[in-house]
């Protein structure tokens, strides 16, 4: 089919950087790129405070180092993920195996879906713990704010993330139904007909020829003459 298997076209076109950063699936990727940055970022370098009555020093989030830990996790794990997905996309309509794309679109839909709810998780935890957090003396609150705030938006984005990734399965599923063929096991194509070859010559009338070195007096041999003495 023209419009190729699992929202891209047929493999062999030539990549255009332009037209791949202005795809909604890749703008929304690059977005939720910034948006983990900002959490585990923000976590790492402003979320362990240092209170004047312990040594020690704490998380942010009511002291509670569990949920800055698991912000960061999920925030570095989100930052690594956008990487591999964007190379993905951009490599995608180079692959003609429909296979391959099948696995791809799937593993975006489940690792998309997935993330969605860790990053629900993680914003419900967050917000809950700064919620009670009562000491906020020397704690850097805009700091605070932005973590909870950009876990909400990365909510957002990976579900657009796996809305798009479910409309390319849903596509992929509907061009193999239609009939798509795929390139790498197209063995439809028929090899050309002995027709399309001029006939061997065979022995005959029509394809014998005679060979040019042959004497002309060959079939009528002259008589033998004794040698007169």
């Amino acid at each position: 089919m023209e419009s190729g298997a699992y929202g891209a076209s047929l493999a062999g076109g030539a990549f255009d950087f332009m037209s791949f950063i202005k795809q909604p699936q890749t703008i929304v990727r690059i977005l939720s790129w910034i948006f983990s940055i900002v959490v585990f970022a923000t976590i790492t370098g402003e979320g362990y405070v240092n209170p004047s009555h312990l040594p020690d020093t704490k998380c942010m989030f009511n002291g509670n180092d569990s949920a800055c830990g698991f912000g960061v996790g999920i925030g570095i794990l989100s930052f690594l993920a956008c990487v591999i997905f964007i190379i993905l996309d951009a490599y995608f309509p180079q692959i003609s195996n429909a296979k391959e794309r099948k696995n791809i679109v799937t593993g975006d839909l489940v690792f998309s879906g997935v993330w969605t709810l860790f990053w629900f998780i993680c914003f419900c935890v967050l917000a809950n713990q700064w919620s009670h957090t009562t000491e906020v003396a020397g704690i850097p609150v805009d700091a605070a704010r932005a973590v909870v705030a950009f876990s909400f938006f990365s909510i957002v984005t990976w579900a657009l993330l796996t809305t798009f990734a479910y409309t390319r399965y849903r596509q992929g599923v509907n061009d193999i139904d239609q009939g798509y063929t795929d390139p790498a096991n197209d063995y439809s194509t028929p090899y050309p007909s002995t027709s399309a070859y001029p006939p061997y010559p065979t022995s005959g009338p029509e394809g014998y020829q005679q060979s040019p070195f042959t004497p002309q007096n060959q079939e009528h041999p002259a008589p033998y003459q004794p040698p007169s003495y």
